[in-house]
């Protein structure tokens, strides 16, 4: 069985709804699922998983937010050279530059992504829900 953490920042609970579903997903497929915000993991937690999946909504010009989901995840970066690894998030307004911009990030850093980067905008609407299942199943 798989070791999936699922971390994510929320600021109004789309991605936090997004995170429940990736997490849905990954146990339907036989993972077993550790959900964690971004103040609750950090990169010494990155070797007790199989996989990780991040979640983070898209901020001011199109960026990670930066108090708290963006000083965790370089703290993780080190960690993510041959790691399976996902990207999901929500966002307002924009084309999900911020979400191309962390693939290549992540690409960079050696990391496995499992498949394209899960956005919506705003809630999470049915397609998002499915395309958030189906990154959890890939990652377990």
């Amino acid at each position: 069985m798989s070791k999936v953490a699922i971390v994510y920042w929320s600021g109004t609970g789309n991605t936090e709804a997004m995170a429940n579903f990736v997490a849905e997903g990954a146990k339907e497929a036989g993972a077993e699922v550790t959900l964690f915000t971004a103040m609750e993991f950090d990169g010494g937690l990155m070797d007790n998983f199989d996989a990780v999946a991040f979640g983070c909504p898209s901020m001011g010009a199109e960026q990670l937010e930066e108090d708290e989901f963006e000083p965790m995840f370089i703290g993780c970066e080190s960690k993510l050279s041959g790691k399976k690894i996902g990207l999901f998030g929500s966002y307002g307004w924009g084309d999900g530059e911020w979400m191309r911009n962390w693939e290549e990030t992540c690409r960079g850093d050696g990391a496995q992504l499992v498949m394209d980067g899960v956005i919506c905008n705003e809630a999470p609407d049915r397609d998002a829900e499915n395309d958030c299942k189906n990154l959890g199943k890939a990652l377990a």
